[in-house]
Formats: C-alpha cells, sequence, structure tokens
C-alpha cells in the first residue's frame, strides 16, 4: 500500500529540516491517515483517508 490518501491522492512531500544552526537535512512530510470504512465506487470499503478529507467531508461514511 502506497502512504496515499484514497479520496484526493494525497501523498508524502519531501522538504529540509532544519537545526538550531541552520544546517538542512532531508526529510520526507507524510500525510495524516486514518483508516476508516468509506464509500468508493458506490461500496463500503476500508480505506486510507486523510484527516483533511474526514474533517471536510469528501470522506462519506456508509450507513449503518
Amino acid at each position: 500500500m502506497a502512504f496515499k490518501c484514497s479520496i484526493c491522492s494525497k501523498g508524502p512531500r519531501t522538504g529540509y529540516s532544519y537545526s538550531h544552526s541552520h544546517k538542512a537535512s532531508k526529510r520526507t512530510f507524510r500525510p495524516n491517515l486514518q483508516r476508516q470504512k468509506v464509500l468508493l465506487s458506490g461500496r463500503a470499503q476500508t480505506a486510507y483517508v486523510c484527516t483533511d478529507c474526514i474533517r471536510s467531508g469528501k470522506a462519506i461514511r456508509p450507513a449503518k
């Protein structure tokens, strides 16, 4: 499984981490993914969804 949101396809980004002396070292910024049951293409599936999609209402939860 790639570390990617199933709805918006948000994935890891690379950048730099700066120390106190401003020395740069490479790092990755990973999205905050949560495992949830959501409706994908009309079916209830367990998928990894980012918290931005959960809060905005893009991740539609199936009815019980």
